[in-house]
C-alpha cells in the first residue's frame, strides 16, 4: 500500500470533505492518542475525520523523552498491569508495527549501595520475564549484572566512587513526533481525512446529543462545521477545558505535569549504553540519541501556558545537578545545545505530587456523542486508541469490527528490513552516501522511495541544510509535500529535530529552510521573511525564560512570542 501525501492539495481535499459530509468519527486532537484514534476507527471501517489546532504533535507527543517502555519503575508501584500492557505494546512496536522508527536501546542501572543488587536485580529480572511470558522480547537482549569495573568499560564517563555495581537492561526508543505524522499518514492511507491548523470552536449539538464541531481553518480563518456521528476528544493536557464547555459533569480530571530535557553532544559523555538514575522524585534518563545525548525529565505540576509550557533556569539546574553527582566530567549550562519542555497529561487522584498521578488512562462518554480519552502513556496509545473507539462503537449501537490494529503495519514498516540490507545499492543508485540513506531508512522506512525520488528530480535537494547537516534539503520538502507540514517550526521541530539538535537552535539556517517551503507552499518572498522571523522570536524567548528562575517567570518571558497563527483559544458551545 503506497502512503497517502498529507500536502497542501491534500489538506484542502480534507476540508471539503468534512464540510460537506456527515462523518461517522470526528477526532479532535493530532498527538499520538488522536492519530492512533483515527487510524484505528477508519480500519475498522468507519469513516473518520481529523483536526488539530495547531501541528499534528505539537504538544506532548513531540516533547517525551522518546522512549518506548515499560515502565520498570511501575514495577517498583506493584503497577504489574501498566506494566505487562507496555511490554506488550513495545514488542509489537519493535517487531511488526513499526520496526523502522523505532528500536531497541540498553540503559545502565547503577546501584549505590550493595543491598540494590539483589533488589533491583529482582525487579529487571522480572521485567525481562514479564516480556519473555508474553513472547515480546524477541529482538532485545536480556538483563546482565555488572561489576564497578564491567559498568566502566560501558560507561567510562562515570565516577568510580558514585556506584558499587550496575546491571545493564534493554528498552526501545522512538522519533515521537514522526511516529505521529506517520500514524496519521497511515490512517489517510485508509481514507481519513486530516487536517492541521484547524480548531474546534465549539460543538454542534441536538438537544444533548453531541452532533458535530464548529471548525475555524486558522490558516484562511473561515469558519465551517463538520457533522459526526461521534466526535473524540484527544485533547491531552486540554481535556478540562472541554469537559467543562460541554457540561461534562467531571468525569475525568486531568492534571499537567511539566517534564524538561536537555540535549547535550555525544563527545560530553563518554559512554555506549543509556543511562537510568533514580531521583528523589523519579527517575533520571541519559539516552543515546544520534550524535548527541538526551537527558532528563523533571517531574514537577504546571498550571500555567499549555500550549508553550517553559524550562527555567531552575529546572535546567535540577537535571544538571542530578546527572553530575554520577558523571567524571561534569556538564555546564555551555554543554547545552538544546532544551524542551513537555506536559504530561495526568489522571488526577488524592496525591499532591504529580510524579505519583496515574500513568492510566480513561475514557468517558460525559454527554450522548462525545467521548473524552485521557491519561495513559506515549508507548500504550494503540490500547487507548483501541478503548476509545470501542466507546465510539457503543455509542453507535454497535455492529462496527473489533480493532485490527495490533496487525497493521504503519507506513514504512512493509520492506523496511530487506531495504536496510540494499542500503549500499540504494547509495550507489540514488548517489546518496550510504550512511545518508541509512539516516533516510530510520526516518522514512520503505517511503524512502519517495524521498529518493524527489533528489533524482532536483539534485539539489540531495545537499546538506547549511548549518544543519544531518539533514537533507529534500528533508524540507518532502515535510511539506508528504507529512503535512505547514510552517518553518513545523519541519524545524518536528519533522526534523534541528531545533534541539543544534547549537543555534536551527537560526542559521531557518532561511534556507522556509525557502525550500515556498515553493510548494506558493509564499512569496515576504512570508518567508515572515516565518524565520517568527522562528527566531520564538527561540529567543526560549532561550531568556530558560534564564528564569521559576516558572512564573520563565512563562511570562516564554508567553510573550507569538505564534506564527494567531489560535482562537476561546471556545463555544452552540
Amino acid at each position: 500500500m503506497t502512503a497517502a501525501r498529507m500536502g497542501p492539495e491534500e489538506r484542502a481535499g480534507a476540508l471539503a470533505h468534512m464540510a460537506e459530509n456527515e462523518l461517522d468519527v470526528l477526532v479532535v486532537g493530532g498527538g499520538v492518542v488522536g492519530a492512533g484514534v483515527a487510524l484505528d476507527a477508519v480500519s475498522r471501517g468507519l469513516s473518520v475525520g481529523l483536526i488539530e489546532a495547531r501541528d499534528f504533535a505539537a504538544g506532548t507527543s513531540s516533547r517525551s523523552s522518546k522512549l518506548i517502555h515499560g515502565g520498570l519503575r511501575y514495577l517498583e508501584q506493584l503497577d504489574f498491569e501498566l506494566v505487562r500492557e507496555a511490554l506488550t505494546e513495545r514488542g509489537l512496536l519493535l517487531q511488526r508495527l513499526a520496526p523502522h522508527l523505532v528500536r531497541p536501546v540498553p540503559f545502565l542501572f547503577p546501584f549505590t549501595k550493595h543491598w540494590e543488587r539483589p533488589y533491583i536485580g529482582a525487579g529487571v529480572a522480572l521485567y525481562d520475564t514479564l516480556s519473555m511470558t508474553m513472547g515480546t522480547s524477541r529482538g532485545l537482549p536480556h538483563h546482565r549484572h555488572l561489576t564497578r569495573g564491567g559498568a566502566m568499560r560501558i560507561f567510562p564517563a562515570l565516577r568510580r566512587d558514585a556506584f558499587v555495581g550496575a546491571v545493564q537492561y534493554w528498552d526501545a526508543q522512538v522519533d515521537d513526533a514522526r511516529y505521529v505524522v506517520t500514524l496519521l499518514r497511515t490512517a489517510a492511507s485508509f481514507g481519513a481525512r486530516i487536517a492541521s491548523r484547524v480548531q474546534a470552536v465549539g460543538f454542534l449539538r441536538e438537544g444533548e446529543h453531541v452532533t458535530g464541531a464548529k471548525a475555524q481553518d486558522l490558516e484562511s480563518g473561515e469558519e465551517f462545521e463538520i457533522r459526526a456521528k461521534q466526535v473524540v476528544n484527544a485533547a491531552g493536557v486540554w481535556t478540562d477545558d472541554i469537559q467543562e464547555m460541554v457540561g461534562g459533569r467531571g468525569q475525568i480530571h486531568v492534571s499537567a505535569s511539566k517534564g524538561i530535557h536537555l540535549v547535550v553532544p555525544r563527545d560530553r559523555v563518554q559512554a555506549s549504553s543509556g543511562l537510568i538514575l533514580r531521583t528523589e522524585k523519579s527517575v533520571l534518563f541519559v539516552i543515546p540519541w544520534g550524535r548527541h545525548w538526551i537527558i532528563g525529565t523533571t517531574d514537577t505540576s504546571w498550571d500555567l501556558d499549555k500550549a508553550h509550557p517553559a524550562a527555567s533556569r531552575t529546572d535546567i539546574d535540577y537535571v544538571l545537578d542530578h546527572v553530575n553527582q554520577v558523571l567524571r566530567v561534569p556538564l555546564t549550562r555551555d554543554d547545552v545545545e538544546g532544551v524542551y519542555a513537555g506536559l504530561r497529561p495526568l489522571l488526577s487522584g488524592e496525591s499532591d505530587e504529580t510524579s505519583k498521578l496515574s500513568r492510566e488512562h480513561t475514557v468517558a462518554h460525559p454527554v450522548p456523542g462525545l467521548v473524552l480519552i485521557a491519561g495513559g502513556k506515549y508507548t500504550t496509545y494503540r490500547v487507548m486508541a483501541k478503548d476509545a473507539v470501542d466507546a465510539v462503537a457503543h455509542g453507535l449501537g454497535g455492529g462496527v469490527p473489533e480493532s485490527v490494529t495490533d496487525r497493521v503495519p504503519l507506513a514504512g514498516a512493509d520492506g523496511f528490513a530487506a531495504l536496510w540490507n540494499q542500503r549500499r545499492k540504494l547509495a550507489r543508485e540514488s548517489g546518496v552516501h550510504v550512511s545518508r540513506v541509512q539516516h533516510l531508512l530510520r526516518r522514512y522506512g520503505s517511503m524512502v522511495h519517495e524521498v529518493l525520488a524527489l533528489i533524482a528530480e532536483r539534485p539539489d535537494l540531495k545537499e546538506p541544510l547549511t548549518g544543519a547537516d544531518d539533514y537533507l534539503r529534500a528533508d524540507v520538502v518532502y515535510a511539506v509535500l508528504h507529512e503535512g507540514a505547514r510552517h518553518l517550526d513545523d519541519v524545524l521541530s518536528r519533522r526534523t529535530h534541528v531545533s534541539i539538535e543544534t547549537w543555534d537552535r536551527g537560526l542559521a539556517v531557518a532561511e534556507e529552510a522556509a525557502r525550500l517551503m515556498a515553493g510548494p507552499l506558493g509564499w512569496d518572498d515576504e512570508q518567508v521573511k515572515r516565518e524565520a522571523e517568527y522562528y527566531r522570536k520564538r527561540i529567543e524567548a526560549e532561550r531568556a525564560a530558560q534564564e528564569q528562575d521559576s516558572d512564573h517567570e520563565a512563562d511570562a518571558v516564554q508567553h510573550g512570542a507569538p505564534d506564527i497563527v494567531p489560535e482562537t483559544r476561546s471556545m463555544r458551545v452552540s
